[in-house]
């Protein structure tokens, strides 16, 4: 069986615990973890162990929380006050945590789904989403990342354009996988509201209700947008349900789209 978990964001008791509820089986089963592994909740280094510790049975995308763990490591970003990641950076293996890190995906396609952590700009078809996917990925293991990372943190350029080069153009890409939630018609990003569905700045659509979006006849599983909770419709199945909020994290099986949930104990951290 094939199933796709939304945000852990280091609660890794919750990931055990829904793990526990599906059966999970390493030689029989696999998982799909839609970003956002680490970070808010307590165990983050706990959740990257067991993450690793699937090996093959386990795909995990990169979030903006993941990323933002990358770019705090080489100095390219302040750690937040509610932050939880000192025990990955002050672990002894951390060049290996970082390194694993670098090699996992940004989108992947599984059983017809395409899998992405936020969602996806209009005027990328599915095969556009997975081309821009593997730039990222490409820099994510190269040499020039330090780099790169010192330069990934702005909200534009705000429209995609083939033309857009270097960092930008990856910047926009980042943003788009790990951020999205509202645009307007032309596809222009609000990277500000993080408020759910109904919340919409005036002219702005949610990514899913976009005129226009190429990728309306492709099936979509993605994470991110916790204050939008559970969403299924529109071809597209959102699973963060704020874990870490006290929520609760959510699994979806594809054979059947059944859907499995645990509750989760409230964080000790304000939503930001």
């Amino acid at each position: 069986m094939i199933y796709l978990i939304g945000d852990v964001q280091g609660c890794c008791d919750a990931f055990e615990r829904l793990l526990a509820a599906i059966r999970f089986s390493p030689s029989r089963d696999r998982l799909v973890v839609l970003g956002d592994l680490v970070n808010r909740g307590p165990g983050s280094l706990a959740t990257l162990q067991r993450l690793r510790g699937l090996g093959d049975a386990a795909t995990c995308l990169l979030g903006n929380h993941d990323l933002h763990l990358l770019a705090v490591a080489c100095g390219g970003r302040k750690a937040h006050r509610s932050d939880t990641l000192a025990e990955v950076l002050a672990s002894p293996e951390r060049g290996a945590w970082l390194e694993w890190l670098r090699q996992r995906r940004m989108a992947v396609m599984e059983s017809g789904w395409l899998c992405v952590h936020a969602g996806v700009v209009p005027q990328w078809n599915r095969d556009d989403t997975l081309a821009r996917a593997a730039e990222v990925e490409a820099m994510l293991r190269s040499d020039a990342l330090d780099g790169f990372l010192h330069q990934m943190y702005a909200d534009e350029p705000l429209r995609w354009s083939p033309a857009l080069e270097g960092n930008e153009r990856l910047r926009f890409i980042i943003n788009v996988l790990t951020r999205i939630r509202f645009v307007d018609a032309s596809g222009a990003l609000d990277l500000k509201t993080k408020e759910g569905a109904g919340g919409a700045p005036s002219g702005f659509y949610p990514w899913f209700e976009a005129p226009g979006r190429r990728t309306a006849g492709v099936p979509i599983v993605c994470g991110h947008w916790s204050a939008l909770g559970l969403h299924v419709g529109d071809g597209v199945i959102a699973l963060d349900t704020g874990c870490v909020w006290g929520g609760s994290l959510t699994a979806v099986r594809l054979t059947d789209r059944r859907l499995y949930q645990v509750r989760c104990p409230a964080s000790r951290f304000p939503a930001s």
